[in-house]
């Protein structure tokens, strides 16, 4: 252990020399350190200051039930009926939304389930990086979290809310989902999520590495990226440690791995959830994954685990989108 505090050390002085940095930028570390990959506690993701991964005292608070962010399903979906997965998904081709803009974090689990929802139906958005710090691409919005939809000029929130809203103008005459896939959605959100910072936070290298895909993919500065990436690293290994023992979580990689199958045993031998086609469970379980897939945590999933051949389906699945990146206002 005392190795491990002595290489974090130094990991961190090598941040901070690195990037010069002043009094004033050391005290705006806690915002630059909330940076981190997942959010376990809400549909959405935010790095405010209250962000419950670091308070003002460094205390780590995990919400309850999504953290009580209104994550909601949509108003159908709380009386779904069974339907026949032959409904599901066929798609209203009268409906093709004409301008659709992603405001993200590039490795939020939560905007990566809209991503992938989006890709799979093959409706073409633009990307707008959010920079985690000033957030100052989405200052013409009184919302301050990511993601956030404009399709056609509206705004949308919270990941669930927005795949919802959008799945039920592509399907008007069904309700938006079945009993079975509703179920796995909310596991997602309530359980799998919980599971991943353990993971991606396991080992000081393992720190390292995430916050460099972080830090490479997203919106910062120089200097940011710089404090970031090791700044942050540091910090995030310790408070991975403080979200293990509040889920109870003994074994990081045991977790994940039984997360994993437990998934697969869902499939119960079909392709997907939704039978031949994937629903918005699969969906939202491959959107969450999907940007841990090639961080060793991910590596280590597919390689222990019978999710591969899932993930590889569901990779298949998505349709080429329009990757020219947007400048905020």
């Amino acid at each position: 252990m005392a190795t491990t505090m002595r290489k974090l050390s130094r990991l961190a002085a090598t941040g901070r020399a690195a990037a010069s940095f002043s009094t004033a930028a050391i005290s705006r570390r806690q915002l630059i350190l909330q940076t981190a990959l997942y959010s376990s506690r809400s549909n959405t993701f935010s790095y405010a200051p209250q962000s419950h991964w670091l308070s003002s005292h460094d205390r780590v608070t995990v919400g309850r039930n999504c953290g009580g962010c209104n994550m909601s399903y949509s108003t159908a979906a709380s009386a779904a009926r069974d339907l026949d997965e032959k409904e599901l998904p066929q798609s209203n081709k009268n409906y093709v939304p004409n301008d659709v803009v992603l405001y993200q974090y590039q490795a939020c689990p939560f905007c990566n389930k809209v991503k992938a929802f989006l890709e799979y139906y093959d409706i073409p958005y633009n990307i707008v990086e959010v920079n985690p710090i000033n957030k100052k691409e989405i200052k013409w919005s009184d919302y301050r979290k990511v993601p956030i939809l404009m399709v056609d000029g509206e705004q949308m929130v919270n990941s669930s809310d927005i795949i919802d809203k959008i799945y039920q103008r592509m399907h008007p005459d069904s309700v938006s989902e079945d009993a079975e896939t509703q179920k796995w959605r909310r596991w997602v959100d309530d359980h799998l999520v919980h599971v991943l910072s353990p993971n991606i936070y396991r080992s000081p290298a393992e720190a390292l590495e995430s916050f460099d895909y972080i830090t490479t993919n997203g919106n910062f500065s120089f200097t940011e990226r710089l404090l970031a990436k090791y700044g942050g690293a540091a910090a995030m290994y310790f408070v991975s440690k403080k979200l293990k023992k509040r889920r109870n979580i003994t074994d990081e990689r045991g977790a994940l791995y039984e997360a994993a199958d437990t998934w697969v045993n869902a499939l119960n031998g079909r392709q997907y959830l939704g039978g031949s086609e994937p629903n918005l469970a699969d969906l939202s379980v491959f959107g969450v994954l999907r940007p841990i897939r090639y961080l060793k945590s991910g590596k280590d999933m597919v390689e222990n685990t019978r999710i591969g051949e899932w993930f590889m389906r569901m990779e298949n699945q998505m349709k080429p989108h329009r990757d020219t990146t947007l400048e905020g206002p």
